[in-house]
């Protein structure tokens, strides 16, 4: 396809990479709570909702330590390396360690490899282009598809596994996609660009006794807080809330405040308030289908389908989390070609945001016409996936563009920080208001989210002009 060599090195790692992660995340919730006569753990379901929430959230601010780790210690080719071993690793913890050390253990090694991983894994794909490189944009393009190539498959695999020979099997076929990716970049790794290999601003060697104290004080912190009792598994969801917004508010005042962010950049820093506000919102009801939605697929959805020559089968509850990277590959050529033709005339990124997140308050409020029937087609979920898979499209792909572009030039990795902190919180929250759901209230809720969703989207469309002036130039 005329593009470098390495870029099919790094795609295979970020599909298997993500073929495991979603593969584990499939069946995670179900694992929680699923009585133990039939495999699980037993743990309530609105507490294990929660739990897939908080650790969907580490996974974004463990991103933040990837980076610094990649810039600092490592350089970002050891670092991808690093992580993905830590990956496999935590998916064999899953398949082989039974009971909550084996979650525990399972869920760290995974969360934290894969924050890693998020960190690294772009710079590298970028690393093999020259800025000007016409090749550039198509190769993040065939690689976001392995994005999407592992997050339809891996659900779909582990799935099947899991319902038929049960849990500790699924989570191993996730180990193995994983150590398939290991294995090859281990291969091939050595025809990545030299300054991958480099260190980009390396820590003295006098700061690492410092930052050595740091760290080993925060894990025994954590430690005593879990054995004393005040982070438990119920209030999880709550902590990373609370930890994304506090980084967030630091980091926005650390750029406000700063001499070395200009006047302009500055206004950028603050148009850029409402949008991590939105990109919250937007996350905070689209991470829902790890865990609200994993619920209602096994207690609302009938799942029985008649198949040629093979009768009733029962369609596994975690694949209607594929529907969702199925839809993106379907849409997103079509999304792409129409902003291409659209050119100057495609809206600006704020009413792309709006749009964003009123198609996903849009797609809760689809939920309510099911409230009365007692077994909820499979069908008329995949349409509300692809309503929220059209909100995906809107809002998802320029954020992280819009980042970069918005970043003041000497602050570029804090602001990316701040992207990830949005969807940290957003993911956070998915577990934190999956305890209000149930069976009996999900009128309520899905009502209620998907309202206060939209009236957020007006609300953002509404000042769509300021921010778009204080963007000063970016559109």
């Amino acid at each position: 396809m005329g593009q470098p060599g390495p870029l099919a090195n790094l795609f295979s790692v970020e599909l298997w990479e993500r073929f495991s992660f979603y593969g584990m995340q499939g069946i995670l919730a179900l694992y929680m709570y699923f009585e133990t006569t039939r495999g699980g753990l037993g743990i309530d379901p609105t507490v294990a909702a929660g739990i897939v929430g908080a650790y969907g959230g580490s996974v974004y601010i463990f991103s933040i330590l990837g980076a610094l780790v990649s810039d600092r210690l490592l350089g970002p080719e050891r670092t991808l390396l690093g992580s993905a071993v830590m990956i496999m690793l935590g998916h064999i913890a899953l398949a082989l360690l039974p009971g909550v050390p084996g979650l525990v253990a399972g869920l760290l090694l995974v969360g934290i490899g894969s924050g890693g991983l998020k960190a690294t894994s772009a710079t590298l794909v970028g690393a093999l282009y020259d800025v000007k490189d016409s090749r550039r944009d198509a190769g993040f393009s065939i690689y976001y598809m392995g994005v999407n190539i592992g997050g339809l498959f891996g659900p779909l695999l582990t799935g099947l596994t899991q319902q038929t020979w049960g849990f500790h099997v699924g989570f191993g076929l996730a180990a193995l996609g994983m150590a398939i990716g290991v294995t090859q970049y281990v291969l091939t790794r050595k025809k990545l660009p030299a300054a991958v290999h480099e260190v980009p601003d390396p820590l003295p060697r006098a700061m690492y006794p410092i930052w050595g104290g740091i760290a080993l004080a925060a894990i025994l912190l954590v430690i005593i807080l879990v054995l004393t009792g005040i982070i438990h598994a119920g209030n999880l969801a709550a902590i990373m809330v609370t930890l994304s917004v506090i980084g967030a508010i630091v980091i926005f005042a650390m750029l406000l405040i700063s001499k070395k962010v200009s006047s302009d950049e500055r206004s950028r820093v603050v148009a850029f308030i409402p949008l991590f506000l939105g990109t919250a919102a937007f996350f905070a009801l689209f991470q829902q289908q790890f865990t609200v939605i994993t619920l209602y697929s096994d207690t609302r959805l009938d799942r029985a389908l008649q198949l040629p020559f093979l009768g009733e089968w029962e369609m596994p509850i975690p694949w209607v989390q594929s529907f969702n990277p199925f839809f993106i590959i379907v849409l997103a050529p079509l999304f792409a070609a129409l902003w291409t033709k659209l050119g100057s005339r495609q809206p600006t990124t704020p009413k792309k945001f709006s749009l964003g997140i009123i198609l996903m308050g849009s797609a809760f409020l689809l939920f309510l016409p099911m409230v009365p029937v007692a077994a909820v087609p499979v069908l008329w979920v995949a349409m509300i996936m692809v309503v929220a898979t059209l909100g995906e499209l809107s809002l998802s792909p320029v954020g992280l563009s819009l980042t970069t572009k918005l970043a003041p030039s000497a602050f570029p990795v804090l602001m990316m920080a701040l992207y990830y902190l949005s969807v940290a919180l957003g993911t956070s929250l998915s577990g934190a208001l999956a305890g209000f759901y149930s069976a009996e209230t999900e009128g309520a809720y899905f009502g209620a989210l998907g309202a206060v969703t939209i009236v957020i989207g007006l609300l953002m469309l509404a000042i769509s002009k300021p921010v778009e002036k204080g963007m000063r130039g970016v559109r």
